[in-house]
């Protein structure tokens, strides 16, 4: 399966009906603002997987950042196959290649964040020899 970089509107856009099973909140207008955004400041890169017809089934976002907790890393912020196209290995597909990707920019450790309830992706992940090695903790900073 061959990875595509999604580099233009139109290609980030074929992404988002994928990515929304993922991130629900975001509309698709908020969503490529938020891509070209993170993409500028950030070095997000997202990319996809497609089927026979071309239309995406698979979608990850990841960028490199350095931390003095873990030196140079990539992190996966977003991993997610459509519901309709699970159990075909594009996901998988996709965490492969990104790790690879990890490993060629000379990245020391790949992170990535996955919620609590998403059991098939932890297999993924574990079947990947990933760890769990930490606990996430968030505060949303909303009105007070």
């Amino acid at each position: 399966m061959p990875i595509h970089i999604a580099e233009s509107i139109d290609d980030i856009r074929a992404c988002y009906p994928v990515i929304r099973e993922l991130r629900p909140h975001l509309d698709e207008e908020a969503f490529v603002a938020q891509v070209l955004r993170q993409m500028a400041r950030h070095g997000y890169c997202l990319v996809c997987v497609r089927d026979d017809q071309g239309q995406v089934v698979a979608v990850a976002g990841f960028r490199v950042a350095e931390y003095l907790a873990w030196g140079k890393i990539l992190y996966l912020d977003d991993l997610v196959t459509r519901e309709a196209s699970r159990e075909h290995g594009h996901g998988g597909v996709l965490l492969d290649w990104v790790m690879a990707q990890a490993r060629s920019l000379g990245c020391a450790q790949f992170h990535l964040d996955s919620g609590v309830q998403r059991h098939d992706a932890h297999r993924l992940y574990l079947g990947r020899k990933l760890k769990i090695t930490s606990h996430h903790f968030a505060l949303e900073l909303g009105e007070q």
